[in-house]
C-alpha cells in the first residue's frame, strides 16, 4: 500500500520533471537582460553611493572588506542558477561586514555600509531580516525551553552597548536609502540580541509583495470573526460584531454562517505596522460602519498585503471550500480551532485536505477567553497528538513570544512545522504574535518553481463578474508570463474547445488601477467586448500570438492517483467531482489499470477520465483531487488524450 508521503513525493518529481520541460521548450532570455530592469530599479543608488571613496583604513580590514564586497557583487552578477546553487555564504558575511561598518572602530565606515545595505535589500527584493548579536537555538526556542545556559547559539555575539549602536544606525542608514526599521525582538540579559525588520517601499501597487492565506476550520471556530477583528482592528464584544462586517449574503447575517468564497485584505506599511482603518481597538458598532478603509487605499498605503481567503466551514459548503483551496493557491492555510470544542468535524477534514494538498498549515487555536484552563490544556494536547500522527508528521510549536513568531515565520513551511497560536478575539491576546508572523511571511510570488515570468502568458480565472460601465470582469491568478493593458489574448476552452479572441481593456490589483502584472500575482482583468455567458471559472486566458497554437482543450486524461477514502469499491463509470486548480468539473472514470478493475481505501493506480460536461484545460503534472460524499481521491495528470 503506497503511503500519502510516498505518492507526494511522487507528484512533486512528476511536476518538477514537467516544469523542466517547459522551460526547455520556452527558453527564459538571456540572463543579462532578464535581470536588466531589477539591477535598474535597485541597483542605481548603489552605483551612486559606491563613487564615493572609502576613508583609509588598516590592510587588513581593507583586504577583508574587499573580499566581502567581491563576493558580494559576484553573486549579485551571476546567473540565477549560480545563485540557486550556492544562496548563502555572501549574505551572512554581507550583514557582519556592514555591522563592522557601523559600530566605532578601525572598520567604522558608514557610508560603505549604506552601500552594502543597500545592495542586500535590493537582493532580498525590499525585505530583510537583519538580525544583531547571537541567535538562540531554534531547537530550544521552539520549545520554549530556557535558553540563557542552552547550548548552540550561533553567530557573533554582541554586547548590550553595541546592540544599542547597531539598532540606532542600522534605522538611521535605512533610512537614508529611503526605508524603514521595525524592531521586532530587543533582548538584554546573557545574550543581548534584537532582530530588526529593514523595509523598501515598493515603486507601485503592482509589485507590492502578496501573501496569500486560506482561513478553514469548523463551523463556529471563529474564523470570521478573527478575520474581522485583524483587518478592521477593532476587538469583538463576545456575540460575533467583527464577523458581521465581513458577511456578504442576507442569509449569512441571518445564520451567522460563511457560504461563499470571501476575501480579505490586511496590509503592513513600511515600518511593519498593520494598515488598520479602526486603530483605537473601539467595539463601537457604529465606528466600525463608519471606519472602512478600501482596499485601493490599503494597497496604496502598503509595502505587503496578505490576502485571507474566507472558506465555508459547514459541510454542505465542502465543494466551495475546495474550490477555495485549488483555486486560490495559497501559501499556508491557517485551521481555526475552538478552543472549547477542539478538533471536530469539519476541522479534520479540511486538515486532511491542506495535507493532501501539501500547503503548509498553522494552527489557530481561539476563544481561549472563555475556555476554562483544563479543556485549554486538553486542546493543545489533542492538536499536538494529531499534528505528530503518522498521517501529518508535523513538529507543533507553541507561539508564546514574539522572537519565537519571527523565527517560525521564516521555516514553517521548509522544515515541516506547525506554529500554534492561541488568541482571543475579544481581549486581544495573542493577536499580536499572528500579527508579527503574518507580516514576515515570504510573498506567495516568490516560488520561482512555480511561477516563471519568462515563460508564455497562463492566467486561470478563478472568478468572473459583469459590472455596469465596465463590462465583463475576470480575476484570478498569472500562473505564468506577464500580461499588460491593452494585449490581444485568448479566453478558452469553450464548450466547443475553441479560444476566443479579445483584449486587455484596463487591470486592477486588489481595486487599485496597475498597468502591468507579473507571474504568481492575482490580478482582475476587464475583457473587451466579450460576454459574460461567454467565460466561466477555470477557463485560462493566454496571448494571442498568431506564430503560436493555442493551448489544447482536454476531454479525457490519464491520471496516478491514490484513493484516500472510499467506504467500498470504486469501478468504472464511477463519476466524481474533479478539483485541478481553477477547473471544477464532474468527471467519469472509463478505465483502472488494476488488476482487479476496481479500488478500494489506499489503494494507487493508473486511471482514465472524461470530463461530463466540456473540455478543459489541464497539463501533465497538475495536481487533482476528486470526491464524492465522503470519498476521496488525490492524484496527479500523467497523460492527456
Amino acid at each position: 500500500m503506497t503511503t500519502l508521503q510516498t505518492f507526494q513525493n511522487e507528484i512533486d518529481e512528476i511536476n518538477h520533471r514537467e516544469l523542466a520541460a517547459k522551460k526547455r521548450a520556452h527558453p527564459p532570455p538571456a540572463a543579462a537582460d532578464a535581470r536588466a530592469p531589477k539591477a535598474k530599479k535597485g541597483d542605481a543608488k548603489v552605483q551612486d553611493k559606491k563613487d564615493v571613496k572609502p576613508q583609509e583604513k588598516g590592510a587588513k580590514h581593507e583586504r577583508r572588506d574587499s573580499t566581502v564586497q567581491d563576493k558580494a557583487d559576484a553573486a549579485d552578477s551571476a546567473e540565477p542558477d549560480d545563485i540557486k546553487d550556492d544562496p548563502g555564504p555572501s549574505i551572512p558575511e554581507v550583514e557582519q561586514a556592514i555591522k563592522d561598518k557601523l559600530l566605532p572602530g578601525a572598520a567604522h565606515d558608514p557610508e560603505e555600509a549604506k552601500n552594502l545595505l543597500a545592495m542586500l535589500l535590493t537582493r532580498r527584493k525590499g525585505e530583510l531580516i537583519f538580525r544583531i548579536g547571537a541567535r538562540p537555538p531554534r531547537t530550544q526556542l521552539f520549545q520554549n525551553a530556557p535558553l540563557d545556559d542552552a547550548e548552540g547559539w550561533a553567530g557573533p555575539a554582541q554586547t548590550e552597548e553595541q546592540v544599542e549602536v547597531l539598532v540606532g544606525a542600522l534605522t538611521q542608514t535605512v533610512e537614508d536609502i529611503g526605508g524603514k526599521a521595525c524592531v521586532l525582538v530587543r533582548l538584554s540579559g546573557k545574550h543581548p540580541r534584537a532582530s530588526v525588520l529593514l523595509r523598501i517601499p515598493p515603486p507601485n501597487v503592482s509589485l507590492t509583495p502578496e501573501v496569500r492565506c486560506a482561513i478553514v476550520g469548523n463551523v463556529d471556530s471563529g474564523k470570521s470573526t478573527t478575520l474581522g477583528v485583524l483587518t478592521r482592528g477593532g476587538l469583538d464584544d463576545g456575540r460575533g460584531l467583527a464577523r458581521v462586517v465581513l458577511f456578504r449574503h442576507k442569509h449569512e447575517i441571518e445564520t451567522g454562517r460563511t457560504s461563499s468564497v470571501g476575501m480579505e485584505i490586511l496590509g503592513f506599511d513600511t515600518a511593519g505596522h498593520p494598515v488598520l482603518p479602526n486603530s483605537s481597538g473601539t467595539v463601537d458598532p457604529d465606528v466600525l460602519r463608519r471606519e472602512k478603509l478600501g482596499w485601493d487605499e490599503i494597497s496604496i498605503r502598503s509595502a505587503k498585503i496578505v490576502t485571507f481567503i474566507d472558506l465555508a466551514g459547514h459541510e454542505k459548503y465542502l465543494k466551495t471550500t475546495l474550490y477555495g483551496l485549488t483555486s486560490g493557491a495559497p501559501s499556508c492555510v491557517i485551521l481555526m480551532v475552538g478552543a472549547n470544542a477542539g478538533v471536530i468535524g469539519m476541522s479534520k477534514e479540511h486538515l486532511a485536505i491542506s495535507l493532501a494538498l501539501s500547503v503548509p498549515v498553522v494552527v489557530c487555536v481561539t476563544k481561549v477567553d472563555m475556555t476554562p484552563p483544563n479543556v485549554l490544556a486538553e486542546t493543545l494536547k489533542q492538536v499536538e497528538k494529531i499534528l505528530r500522527s503518522p498521517g501529518c508528521r508535523k513538529v507543533p510549536v507553541l507561539v508564546k513570544s514574539v522572537e519565537t513568531a519571527v523565527e517560525v515565520s521564516q521555516v514553517f513551511a521548509k522544515e515541516k512545522i506547525c506554529p500554534i497560536f492561541q488568541i482571543s478575539n475579544v481581549t486581544g491576546a495573542g493577536l499580536d504574535f499572528v500579527r508579527t508572523f503574518l507580516n514576515l511571511l515570504p510573498s506567495s510570488e516568490d516560488d520561482d518553481e512555480k511561477y516563471d515570468a519568462s515563460q508564455p502568458l497562463e492566467f486561470s480565472i478563478t472568478d468572473v463578474w459583469s459590472v455596469p460601465y465596465v463590462g465583463t470582469v475576470v480575476n484570478g491568478i498569472l500562473n505564468s508570463g506577464t500580461i499588460k493593458t491593452g494585449d490581444a489574448i485568448l479566453v478558452g476552452p469553450d464548450e466547443h474547445g475553441q479560444y476566443l479572441p479579445t483584449s486587455v481593456k484596463s487591470m486592477q490589483r486588489k481595486r487599485a488601477d496597475v498597468t502591468t502584472a507579473e507571474a504568481g500575482q492575482t490580478v482582475a482583468l476587464a475583457l473587451k467586448r466579450m460576454r459574460r455567458a461567454a467565460v466561466r471559472k477555470g477557463m485560462v486566458v493566454v496571448h494571442n500570438d498568431k506564430l503560436e497554437v493555442p493551448p489544447k482543450a482536454v476531454r479525457k486524461f490519464e491520471g496516478s492517483v491514490l484513493i484516500l477514502y472510499h467506504n467500498t469499491t470504486l469501478q468504472p463509470n464511477y463519476q466524481a467531482m474533479l478539483h485541478c486548480g481553477a477547473v471544477r468539473q464532474t468527471v467519469r472514470i472509463i478505465t483502472i489499470d488494476h488488476p482487479q478493475n476496481l479500488l478500494r481505501t489506499g489503494d494507487r493506480a493508473t486511471v482514465t477520465f472524461e470530463f461530463i460536461a466540456h473540455p478543459e484545460f489541464v497539463k501533465v503534472g497538475m495536481k487533482l483531487l476528486f470526491r464524492e460524499g465522503k470519498t476521496k481521491g488525490l492524484g496527479v495528470i500523467t497523460k492527456l488524450l
